[in-house]
């Protein structure tokens, strides 16, 4: 499908939902229990205003490109105050819209032949659009959702944005390469990580997050003697939040205590003060004004501290503990596996996000660190 007069077009969809559990320690939003659930805790929706930053950045970038909406809450409303050109799409949509109308959307995306498929949301909405559409229309994610395995999306709702307009600006200097759509394993909770398909992407160097992977084998000695010195190190009357992962699950079990893996867990002289927390049940935890640190892992491969699965650990939050009690640790072959050898934040929204520093020590084994830039 062409713009008039040879306009590039895009096709945009958003899952409204996307996301919203993030900060209230919920893994997702592909359960629409748990969606209720954080809707009825008061969650604000994260997914529009995302949305609205990759959008902005489009309008700027390439204003001259058209935008196939789907209707209402699902792109329309938000697509129409872009400043660019656009039109719904005359679709019947469930209220609330789930996976079905992600899927009818973009089968009628790729009938229309877009020449790029823009969706908000998580790895969920990601499948629901590779499931739909394989690789018949390239497609690139504004990442909104709480956990973003896949390699469709930008590292931020910006590069998302600035992605798309240099691609249709002129698709020859960007061509499509293979992404892989993955997504937490079915039937195996934890980390796990399955390949669900393949999708075409625009090859837009710098702007695009890579799939999860994760940590090699041959880091497990380094490792667990760095996590088990952390642990041994831990000061009395300190606050130790600990987040989401393998790594930061080592220096819990070397604590002697169980790790939640997939969330925020929160220790103190030895014992678990807190486990699983959402963002509140952190501040609350800080409000005393006790010395508190940050323990973080990366993400393999993509390089994410602070953004991905982890939004319970908010500007905030962050700012109330203090960049300078902010302990990073992962393994080597991880860390030297980077492209590029940078860590990614996205923090939150309209906010006042705390100052980080340009580069942050990464230790990787009890003598052996690193200093690695910061990307935002």
């Amino acid at each position: 499908m062409a713009g008039r007069r040879g306009r590039p077009v895009i096709g945009f969809l958003l899952n409204p939902v996307a996301g919203i559990g993030g900060r209230l320690a919920l893994k997702g939003s592909d359960d629409t229990l748990a969606v209720a659930r954080a809707l009825a805790l008061g969650a604000e929706p994260v997914a529009p205003p995302r949305a609205r930053r990759a959008l902005a950045v489009l309008a700027r970038t390439a204003p001259e490109v058209e935008v196939l909406a789907a209707p209402g809450e699902m792109g329309g409303e938000i697509a129409a105050r872009s400043g660019l050109a656009t039109t719904q799409l005359e679709l019947r949509l469930g209220s609330p819209s789930g996976a079905g109308d992600t899927a009818s959307v973009a089968a009628e995306f790729a009938r229309r032949g877009v020449d790029l498929l823009l969706f908000a949301g998580g790895d969920g909405t990601a499948r629901d659009v590779a499931g739909a559409i394989g690789t018949e229309v390239p497609v690139l994610g504004i990442p909104a959702g709480v956990k973003m395995r896949s390699a469709v999306f930008g590292t931020s709702p910006e590069a998302a944005g600035e992605a798309a307009g240099r691609y249709l600006l002129d698709p020859g200097l960007c061509p499509v390469v293979d992404a892989e759509v993955v997504d937490a394993s079915e039937g195996e909770p934890g980390l796990g990580s399955q390949l669900y398909g393949i999708a075409r992407i625009p090859g837009v160097g710098g702007r695009l997050q890579r799939a999860k992977t994760t940590a090699p084998r041959a880091d497990a000695a380094a490792l667990g003697s760095l996590c088990r010195g952390i642990a041994a190190a831990m000061e009395p009357g300190r606050l130790y939040l600990l987040g989401p992962g393998t790594t930061t699950g080592r220096i819990m079990e070397a604590l002697g205590l169980g790790p939640t893996m997939l969330g925020v867990d929160a220790v103190c002289d030895g014992a678990l003060v807190g486990a699983d927390l959402a963002e509140q049940a952190i501040l609350g935890l800080l409000a005393g004004g006790s010395p508190a640190t940050l323990i973080l892992g990366v993400i393999g491969s993509q390089g994410f501290l602070l953004g991905r699965g982890n939004q319970q650990l908010s500007p905030e939050v962050v700012g109330r503990v203090g960049v300078e009690n902010l302990v990073v640790v992962a393994g080597a072959e991880k860390v030297l596996g980077l492209q590029p050898p940078v860590l990614h934040v996205d923090l939150g929204d309209g906010e006042s996000a705390p100052a980080l520093p340009g580069y942050l020590r990464v230790h990787m084994a009890p003598d052996r660190s690193i200093m690695l830039r910061i990307l935002r």
